[in-house]
């Protein structure tokens, strides 16, 4: 019953779409933009990023920015994709940026991280690149009672927070995923994180939005809501928000990094 009402609600555009090739993501990027309900909450996470942002003259690089559009609200903006597509300024590796020592203001995404493989690879290259006082901000799936449940029933993706590594095995750049990646890091693991990253101080994390990225259908399913009651939505999330905790679908994230005198490391 399930698999066949997933099938029902899947979005024509992508239906059956290889997720590593580089036309899903274009098609992906016509969807945001069609989907008024979908590209307002993009508006809103844009925003979120934007607000913490350090300020300063380096350039800010997006990971993962194929199907976005964030370039509209940060000028200059470095975006890139892992693979050549319309609209992006660079490819590249997250696990191996091509950019100079302490060269960044700030790495940004919205639902990347849980797709690098390894993500102590990328933690290191960021911790080469952005300057002291940078940030990395994103926007990422989040684990709370409610979560579970919709990211292991309903989700393509895999959501595993029982698993011990951090990395995990990948068939390509965009299939390969735990969608728990980001609260294993900087909830569950989060002394470990700090040992093994000192360089980082994990400057907050607000859980949100247990609704509104769900009815609006993402990329992958149909618009469940009507654009109109995108207003609605947002104000019952708000009376819910003592209680993100329990029922976040996602959070945003802020890293901001330390002086070499306040991580306690060499010059």
């Amino acid at each position: 019953m399930l698999e066949r009402l997933k099938v029902w609600l899947a979005h024509p555009l992508t239906r059956g779409c290889d997720l590593d090739d580089p036309q899903t993501t274009s098609l992906r990027r016509r969807i945001i933009k069609e989907k008024v309900f979908l590209r307002r909450i993009y508006i809103e996470w844009y925003g979120s990023v934007i607000t913490n942002l350090p300020r300063g003259s380096e350039p800010v690089l997006e990971l993962g920015s194929g199907a976005g559009f964030m370039n509209d609200f940060i000028p200059g903006l470095i975006t890139s994709e892992v693979f050549a597509c319309p609209n992006i300024r660079v490819v590249l590796d997250a696990m191996n940026l091509p950019f100079a020592d302490n060269s960044l203001r700030a790495v940004v995404m919205t639902d990347v991280l849980h797709h690098i493989p390894d993500v102590r690879r990328f933690l290191n290259e960021a911790t080469r690149c952005v300057r002291a006082g940078g940030a990395i901000i994103m926007i990422e799936p989040w684990v709370t009672s409610w979560s579970r449940l919709i990211y292991s029933k309903l989700h393509h993706e895999r959501f595993e927070p029982q698993a011990r590594q951090w990395d995990f095995s990948t068939s390509g750049p965009l299939s390969g995923a735990n969608g728990a990646l980001p609260w294993i890091l900087f909830e569950r693991d989060r002394e470990r994180f700090g040992r093994d990253f000192p360089a980082w101080e994990i400057k907050s994390i607000k859980p949100m939005m247990p609704f509104r990225y769900l009815v609006s259908g993402g990329f992958s399913l149909r618009s469940i809501m009507p654009n109109w009651s995108f207003g609605v939505w947002r104000f019952l999330e708000t009376l819910l928000t003592p209680g993100m905790d329990f029922c976040a679908m996602f959070a945003r994230i802020v890293l901001v990094k330390k002086s070499t005198t306040e991580a306690g490391l060499a010059p």
